[in-house]
């Protein structure tokens, strides 16, 4: 007699959910656990990476990327970055994740640290928030040069600290920044904050989705995925960048961001640039294109103004 096949209970953009409470990633998704590359020293480009145990109980490490070091007494700005792949996929040290943010830091001249956070199902949402906190305040810990992590102590300027991240990770970016401007963060100072395409309350289907993941949800107005009016208000950052692309599921959602954001009463700048014709992170899944050089020089020059 074949097996009786399992009932399914729940079924949603990434993955499925069987009656059992087991979780079954959709072949079309991107693997839930991809595979990663270990850090490197490149000698093409100059940056040196390494990964570094931010916390044990619970899980949460970063990977530390330095630029090519010409001038040892000038102080490089710190890019954070929080990876996507809807709060349950991808990884800092993916191969993908890695190239990403290793050219950031060579382009922008700025020592990067992005963080590997809990994700679900092994560890639901808020995981992912709290250990990106967690990571942000090991970083603020070098504030006074005198850190746990020599590259920061050294080549960081916590001064000029900026946060970016994309889909999921540009959702956890505002979530930080909003933490920054409730609670403070001594040490440092965010400069700006980066959201590409974030991943934010607007299609039902990526609603539901994020609440089933996150069991101790507000409901549709959780401040988390809609930000709250009060949360904006008081970024603790002064100036937000924002991409929305025309044929992401998504691209209402973040130019909503944006509107919302202007309407709060925050001080702040914050400006939205569209990508026209284009989908969902698509310059982290082919950063050759045009469009994803074009995304990666307005980061750069967000970071490095002249």
């Amino acid at each position: 007699m074949a097996a009786k096949e399992k009932e399914i209970t729940h079924q949603f953009r990434f993955f499925r959910v069987y009656q059992d409470g087991t979780v079954e990633f959709h072949k079309h998704s991107a693997p839930a656990t991809p595979e990663k590359i270990t850090p490197f020293d490149d000698p093409t480009t100059g940056v040196c990476s390494k990964d570094v145990v931010v916390s044990i109980d619970p899980p949460i490490a970063v990977r530390i990327f330095l630029p090519r070091i010409t001038d040892p007494t000038r102080k490089l700005p710190l890019l954070f970055y929080i990876h996507g792949g809807g709060f349950c996929m991808q990884s800092a040290f993916s191969s993908i994740y890695h190239n990403l943010v290793a050219t950031a830091a060579v382009e922008a001249n700025a020592i990067a640290v992005s963080v590997e956070y809990g994700l679900f199902p092994t560890r639901p949402i808020p995981a992912c928030y709290e250990d990106s906190w967690a990571a942000l305040q090991w970083v603020a810990s070098h504030g006074s040069e005198n850190g746990p992590e020599p590259w920061l102590n050294e080549h960081g300027d916590l001064q000029r600290v900026f946060i970016s991240g994309d889909s999921a990770g540009g959702n956890i970016t505002h979530a930080m920044v909003s933490r920054v401007g409730k609670f403070g963060l001594a040490g440092v100072r965010i400069i700006g904050a980066i959201l590409v395409h974030p991943y934010f309350a607007g299609v039902r289907e990526d609603d539901e989705m994020w609440m089933y993941m996150c069991p101790e949800n507000e409901g549709w107005d959780d401040p988390r995925m809609r930000p709250a009016v009060e949360d904006l208000a008081r970024l603790g950052c002064e100036r937000v960048l924002v991409f929305a692309a025309e044929k992401d599921h998504l691209f209402h959602s973040a130019r909503n961001y944006v509107e919302e954001l202007k309407k709060s009463g925050w001080c702040g700048n914050v400006e939205l640039v569209q990508n026209w014709g284009l989908g969902h992170c698509f310059h982290v899944f082919n950063p050759q294109h045009h469009e994803a050089k074009q995304i990666l020089q307005k980061i750069v020059s967000f970071i490095q103004p002249h």
